[in-house]
């Protein structure tokens, strides 16, 4: 049965909107989702939400019935409320008309298996919620396996990189972790570590890229520390034909992804 909430002071609607902070999220371990694109990649990445929010007002949809049942059978909770309610929720003033709320899962370095992909993103102090959403994007569209966020990253758990992930968080393996953590896990396999750099690099282009490699961006203003860059395998840069020094952090990720993912496949 959906449980009906009609009032703004409700205790649920109080912490459902909690959830758009990031100390709120953590204490809880759980985040949240709007639209109903968003929620079936979630579904179809074998993931469903502990609480599905309906709006009461709003158009039948095949996908959303079998998200529904599916949240039921699961044993989750179905919520149905007004479309105010759910913009004070999402905090959007135009909101789709379905949220869930999720666990967030395990993102040690140890739920990752790296037999499974031949790229993998590395991401060191990103902090634009967008960019790290971009990257999951681009590890989805190149096959990766996923983003590991190395030292103080942005909360890849934010309705900001979530939706700028178009779904991808669901698809891609994801890890954070300290760079005194991260190194000795990845030197303990056969990964090669590649960042993209202008100290001692070569062209990206023709580099002996191997599998499985590990593309390491950093910071969007500072860049990879020297220390970071001295540990890798590789350093490649790309060409600055006009007055810019350098690419949007993810946007250098994915030329190097698709550039890795061509190199591999010859």
């Amino acid at each position: 049965m959906r449980k009906q909430i009609t009032g703004f002071s409700n205790p649920t609607v109080k912490y459902l909107r909690s959830l758009r902070d990031k100390k709120h999220r953590k204490r809880a371990g759980q985040f949240l989702v709007e639209g109903l694109r968003l929620l079936e990649d979630a579904r179809e990445g074998g993931r469903l939400p502990r609480q599905l929010v309906l709006a009461d007002r709003r158009d039948p949809h095949p996908l959303l019935e079998r998200l529904e049942a599916e949240v039921d059978a699961a044993g989750g909770e179905v919520i149905e409320t007004t479309p105010d309610i759910l913009t004070k929720i999402t905090g959007k003033s135009n909101p789709q008309s379905v949220a869930g709320v999720f666990d967030e899962w395990d993102t040690s370095l140890g739920a990752l298996d790296c037999g499974t992909a031949s790229i993998w993103l590395v991401a060191q102090a990103l902090r634009d919620p967008g960019n790290l959403g971009t990257m999951l994007r681009t590890g989805d569209a190149v096959g990766a396996g996923g983003l590991i966020l190395i030292d103080d990253c942005a909360d890849p758990f934010s309705a900001e990189a979530v939706r700028a992930s178009m779904g991808a968080i669901f698809t891609q393996g994801l890890a954070q972790a300290r760079w005194e953590e991260f190194l000795p896990w990845l030197r303990s396999g056969s990964g090669q570590l590649v960042a993209a750099s202008l100290r001692d690099a070569v062209p990206y282009r023709g580099a002996p890229y191997a599998a499985p490699c590990f593309i390491l961006v950093g910071n969007e203003s500072q860049g990879l520390p020297e220390d970071y860059e001295a540990a890798c395998d590789l350093r490649v840069t790309m060409p600055m034909k006009g007055r810019a020094d350098s690419l949007n952090a993810a946007v250098a990720g994915a030329v190097l992804a698709y550039e890795v993912l061509a190199s591999l496949d010859d």
